[in-house]
Formats: structure tokens, sequence, C-alpha cells
């Protein structure tokens, strides 16, 4: 436990320090070839496992946080808003970084990075696996070694995704208050003369353009699926200026739709659109480059991670590349409390 509380608002995961999370439906990608972002199709609904401590598994009491419903080899990315401070986010799956492909760690490090800058980093499609690149998180069943903790670890112990919250220490916080107080009263000076706002205040919040039209062990982890063209962003502060602490952390269990339906008694969401269907219809995909910021490079241990058809098979579903007029450019862009248990 850190202490600090993490709450569920309609299903966005809000962490301490204004740090939003929510998990977004996707179009799943080819596992060859790179692509430009995928559209996100609605977010997934998100429930406090607490509440349905007489139907989850004994294990999942244990660790307590959320649970969410997903497709075997359906696509999500995890988009982040709402910052109101800057915060470092770790994001593991089955307890393996998905930025630097290390073991789950209680302390942030530099050298290789396991994490990422938020609100620098808009959203996260998948595990940092080339220059430039990820590869899509993907749902795989664990037992088969097809998960990126398999994969990585050699074994399929956790599952799920773990996300975990470090804000500024405090000398850097201070800091960062007074160069934005100056920045206000810089912008309040420039509305007085008459010139227009900076561009960057029209922007689309992060996240918000794509995600529009954009067993007693865990059953669900995280394997890879195809390679997108998204920056992992190095985190350009000075060493020593994040807390050593977590402010807050959440354990994210993967559920079947039909094991939803026993644990919830809700119907889980319909299976995800026909990629083609959906491209043939002329809706948008997504490019997001920010050539004034750095590139975190992928770890050995990721770029190695193997997509989820080597376990389960060729993808017959059919590829229909979208159009250049298809692929839209983007800009820079309260509830009860979700316990915490032990892992």
């Amino acid at each position: 436990m850190t202490g600090s509380t993490v709450r569920i608002d309609g299903n966005t995961l809000r962490l301490p320090g204004g740090v939003a999370v929510r998990f977004i439906r996707t179009l799943r990608l080819p596992e060859k070839g790179t692509h430009p972002l995928p559209p996100g199709l609605g977010e997934f609904p998100v429930r406090r496992v607490a509440d349905y401590a007489d139907s989850v598994p004994e294990q999942w009491r244990a660790h307590g946080g959320v649970m969410l419903p997903v497709y075997l080899r359906e696509a999500m990315w995890l988009s982040f808003a709402g910052t109101t401070e800057p915060a470092a986010l770790q994001v593991g799956v089955g307890k393996v970084c998905a930025v630097s492909g290390r073991p789950w760690s209680d302390r942030l490090s530099r050298d290789p990075q396991n994490y990422v800058v938020l609100p620098r980093q808009p959203w996260l499609d998948g595990i940092n696996s080339g220059k430039g690149t990820v590869r899509q998180f993907v749902a795989v069943p664990l037992g088969l070694g097809a998960s990126v903790e398999g994969q990585v670890t050699g074994e399929e112990v956790w599952g799920g995704v773990q996300l975990q919250t470090f804000p500024l220490n405090d000398a850097e916080l201070a800091r960062w208050r007074e160069e934005e107080r100056q920045r206000r009263e810089a912008d309040r000076s420039t509305m007085i003369c008459g010139a227009p706002m900076a561009a960057a205040a029209a922007a689309p919040a992060p996240g918000a353009a794509p995600a529009a039209p954009r067993r007693a062990a865990p059953a669900m982890g995280l394997g890879v699926g195809g390679s997108m063209r998204q920056e992992v962003y190095r985190d350009d502060r000075p060493p020593g200026a994040w807390s050593g602490r977590p402010a807050g952390r959440v354990f994210v269990h993967l559920v079947t739709p039909p094991q939803w339906r026993r644990i919830t008694g809700e119907a889980p969401p319909p299976s995800p659109v026909d990629r083609a269907a959906y491209t043939s219809a002329g809706l948008p995909w997504f490019d997001y480059y920010d050539q004034d910021a750095e590139d975190l490079s992928p770890t050995d241990t990721l770029s190695a991670v193997r997509p989820a058809g080597d376990w389960l098979g060729d993808d017959h579903e059919p590829w229909q590349e979208p159009s250049p007029h298809q692929v839209h450019p983007l800009k820079d862009a309260p509830g009860k409390p979700v316990e915490d248990g032990d892992w």
C-alpha cells in the first residue's frame, strides 16, 4: 500500500497528482510492417475488484485494484490525460516494465528509463520495441508463453497491467509551479496586448482525438501485435527530480468476456469492429510526431518480444492499407477509492 487514493471516475482511473488513465479499445494491427496509429473505439469498462469480492478469484482479492473485460487478441491503448502537475508513470505488463523491459520496481530508473513522463507522453499503445515505434498491446491467455511476461521472465505469474505514479520532489515541484506562474502572467500580458494566444491552447487534450473516432491465477495478460509509429519520450528533467516514493499504484486485472459476465452480471462489450470494414468506410487513422522531443531507445529485451501470432496462429483478418487522406496528423497536445493489495 502507498497510503494514497486511486479512484474510478466512470471508466477513468484517477491516480494521485491528477493522473487520469483510460483503457481504449482499438483495431488490431497486422503483425508485419509498421503502421499509423489506430483509432480509439471507445473505453473498456472498468470495475473495482472490491465490489465483487464474493465472485472474483481469491488471488484477485489479495491484489486488489480493478478489472476490465477483453477479448482474445483484442488490442488496447492507454490514454493519459488530466495531469495537473508533472508525474512519472510506470506501466507494467505482467510486472515487466513496458518501457525498459526490466522487472517491476518500486523505484524510478533513468538507465534504462522505466517510466513515461506526463503530460509529455499523451498515450502508450504498446511496448517500447523499436526506434520511434512500439508494438501494440494485444490480449493473450496465460499459459502459452505468448505474453510479454512469459517471454521476458520465462514464467506467467501475474498477468494484467500495473500502474504506479511518482510526483516531482518538493524542490522541483516548487520550481515548476513558479515557472507556471510566470508563464501564466506572460500569457495574460499577451492577451492584454491583443496578440493571439499560442496555437497549443487550441490543441486537443492528450488522447482525446483518437478516442473520439480513435482460473485462480490471472486469466489474461498482454502480448504484442503489430508495430506502429509512436515515440516513447526520454525524460529531460535532471536526475533526482522525482520523489523517491510512489504516490499511488493500481493493479488492473484482465478478464475474459464470459468471466466478466459471471463476476459482474453485466454483458461484456461487443467484439471489436472489423478493421477492413473500418478502413473501407473511410474512417480516420492517426499520425503523431514531435520533432522537438527525444525518443527513448528500446532495450534488447523488448525489441526481441515476438508477436502473439507466433503462438496463436496467423492473423487471417484481411488488412486494407488506409489511403493517405485517412491518416490524420495530431497536434501536441471521483468515485469510491480503489483498494490496493499485495503484489
